[in-house]
């Protein structure tokens, strides 16, 4: 039993192209995937800390399992090159972690345009030019797994405020529904995962905030960006080849009360 469930998770002979990846939540998933077997592209527009990340990776699971590709996912340019060299060094692309983002806070009143297209930009455009960018490699083989790394707050709005970012994660989850249905026939699936609140930064919260948060979870946990790599995991497997067009809440209940 053990060896068939390990079957189902294995990522051997997979690439992975994981956006955001320098650090939290991107880092996390690309170390999962590459537990699991899979060759993975980690893609920042940070390129000094992710060559870091890349080095510190690749030094523990195999330097020629891991690629840096400095990017900004907002840039069309960036984004078509990265994807190209991707595979001209590894010939495919059989997933896709739209993890890349920017977060922002504060009423709508502080908020100026330039704040909204750039986080707008980050989060929403740019999970739709690299799907764009990969989808072709992937129907070559007839295959491909798409995740998209949306947040609570598209589900609840922003507790903090944050329209912008919220709206921008409500905008990942209706992109991966649509993505969802126009690439079924090719057998990619898409489906995304919303995160409560992970200790990706333990700076993000101050004590204070971090106790209101707490109150607001029924497992009595702040999530740990492990947890979305899990799932990230599960839904790149054979074991969610049935799935597409979904979204996995992964936030300790939060939704519930």
């Amino acid at each position: 039993m053990q060896e068939h469930l390990a079957h189902l998770l294995d990522q051997s002979g997979r690439v992975a192209l994981v956006t955001g990846a320098r650090r939290g939540i991107g880092r996390s998933i690309a170390e999962t995937l590459l537990q699991a077997g899979a060759r993975v592209a980690l893609a920042s527009r940070d390129a000094e800390g992710l060559e870091e990340t890349a080095d510190a990776l690749g030094a523990q699971y195999s330097a020629e399992r891991v690629l840096a590709l400095p990017c900004d996912v907002a840039d069309t340019v960036q984004v078509d090159r990265a994807v190209a060299q991707l595979v001209e060094t590894w010939d495919r692309v059989d997933v896709l972690v739209n993890n890349a983002g920017l977060i922002g806070f504060g009423p709508l009143e502080s908020i100026e345009p330039n704040d909204w297209n750039s986080v707008i930009q980050a989060n929403l455009t740019g999970a739709y030019l690299c799907s764009r960018a990969v989808a072709p490699h992937m129907r070559v083989h007839g295959s491909g797994h798409i995740v998209n790394i949306a947040s609570v707050s598209a589900q609840t709005g922003g507790v903090s405020g944050g329209v912008h970012y919220s709206a921008s994660k409500g905008g990942m989850l209706a992109l991966t529904k649509t993505l969802a249905r126009d690439l079924a026939g090719d057998g990619i699936t898409v489906n995304a995962i919303s995160p409560g609140q992970i200790d990706a930064d333990p700076n993000l919260l101050t004590p204070e905030a971090r106790q209101r948060v707490l109150e607001l979870i029924p497992l009595g946990r702040i999530g740990l960006p492990e947890d979305i790599a899990y799932a990230t995991l599960f839904l790149c497997s054979k074991m969610a080849g049935y799935i597409t067009g979904a979204t996995i809440d992964v936030n300790g209940g939060i939704l519930k009360r």
